[in-house]
């Protein structure tokens, strides 16, 4: 919605397992644009299913972080589109930050909030207005133990890429970005791993007692607290859950 109308006649285009690809094809149907989303070819179904629901062009490509930026540059290239980066975009991290802005405004007293991170994109909106708002209020993120990338970063002071294991939590393979790890160094308190078995567990948990349909991304971070990853014990804390594409049929505690 940012864009002038000559240039988002020529739509939109991102890389995405799903979520913001989902977005993006959500913002440009309501502007009445093109969206060409790159996804890996191993995306979930229902994420698929979304973004194919809002209209959007679908170019697959190879599950790699190096094969989802060349295809977006070669549609980008052929299109004349612009690019929407799912995390290396000040527009996206200051429209994400505003979740905990308002968690904040709902819950004024909370000690500590989590997010999970994979590009940093939601991450370093989510410090920036902790931040800004709170600068008392602790900003940890949470990542898989299999997908650390973030983690390793974090402790050298530098950004590391890592070769990713599987990881059920298919929204957090993403190698965390220079302009974002920037920010995080700044203004996060610290970065924890969780376990598979955890984020499962969390998952499990959130839709049996809080009634939410989360996806295994959005479980991390109370997984970490479920594993004592960090101490929470006589704190307020506020969990950002950041999706809820689920493939019903492949629910992890059934397989």
């Amino acid at each position: 919605f940012s864009l002038d109308d000559v240039t988002a006649k020529l739509g939109v285009a991102t890389h995405s397992s799903g979520n913001h690809g989902a977005a993006v094809a959500r913002a440009a149907k309501l502007r009445g644009v093109p969206a060409h989303i790159v996804m890996p070819s191993n995306s979930a179904k229902v994420k698929i299913r979304a973004v194919e629901s809002y209209g959007a062009h679908i170019v697959f490509c190879e599950p790699t972080e190096e094969a989802r930026e060349e295809t977006c540059v070669k549609v980008i290239k052929k299109t004349g589109a612009t690019l929407i980066h799912s995390f290396e975009n000040e527009n996206v991290m200051a429209g994400q930050g505003t979740a905990a802005m308002e968690l904040l405004l709902d819950v004024p007293d909370l000690n500590l909030i989590m997010c999970p991170v994979g590009g940093g994109g939601l991450l370093s909106g989510t410090a920036i207005a902790a931040k800004s708002m709170r600068p008392e209020v602790k900003v940890i993120a949470v990542e898989p133990a299999n997908a650390d990338d973030a983690t390793q970063s974090f402790r050298a002071g530098r950004v590391i890429h890592t070769e990713k294991k599987f990881t059920i939590a298919d929204g957090l393979r993403t190698n965390v970005g220079e302009p974002n790890f920037a920010i995080i160094r700044r203004y996060v308190d610290d970065i924890v791993t969780v376990s598979e078995e955890a984020i499962i567990s969390a998952m499990r948990t959130i839709w049996e007692t809080m009634k939410i349909v989360i996806e295994p991304s959005a479980a991390v971070p109370y997984g970490a607290i479920l594993e004592r990853a960090i101490g929470v014990n006589g704190k307020r804390v506020g969990i950002i859950l950041t999706g809820g594409n689920v493939d019903l049929d492949a629910l992890p505690w059934n397989l």
